[in-house]
């Protein structure tokens, strides 16, 4: 299972659960990559710091372009998971094509004033990584698609 996660600026939220996905996910055949519509150019310092601090890898970790998703040999995704807070105002990038598409929604730690920055993170972290082991816990080999679609949405509200 393929799956993309996408935000705007691919330099927080997207960064994070993609490094949990990959973590959480191998043993259940996921594979995870992270862009966004408009790439912040760079990981936020905070972002790599938190993965650093939980042992997870941080060197091939990048804000990328989505386009690097949509041309030919590039991996075929299986689910899009946006992470953008529309409570926030923030437009969500859409993904063509017909995986599935769930949104997990949560606020972007970086906006947050610089002293507040850290614990901003550290909930994002543990947010993104329920929401992760939720989805890692289905059997997605044999669920179908109307149902796993239905658990994603489930899953984004955790």
């Amino acid at each position: 299972m393929n799956i993309l996660v996408l935000c705007t600026g691919n330099s927080a939220r997207s960064i994070l659960l993609e490094a949990i996905l990959t973590r959480l996910g191998a043993p259940h055949g996921i594979k995870a990559w992270s862009a966004g519509s408009h790439p912040a150019g760079r990981v936020h310092p905070q972002a790599l710091a938190l993965l650093a601090v939980k042992d997870y890898p941080t060197g091939d970790l990048r804000s990328k372009s989505w386009d690097e998703f949509a041309i030919p040999g590039a991996p075929q995704m299986d689910m899009v998971i946006t992470v953008c807070s529309s409570a926030a105002g923030e437009t969500c990038p859409l993904w063509p094509g017909t995986p599935l598409r769930a949104h997990w929604g949560v606020d972007d730690p970086a906006a947050l004033p610089e002293a507040a920055q850290s614990a901003g993170f550290a909930a994002t972290y543990a947010r993104l990584a329920a929401r992760a082991e939720a989805l890692c816990a289905l059997d997605l080999r044999d669920v179908k698609r109307a149902k796993l679609a239905a658990e994603l949405n489930r899953i984004g509200v955790i």
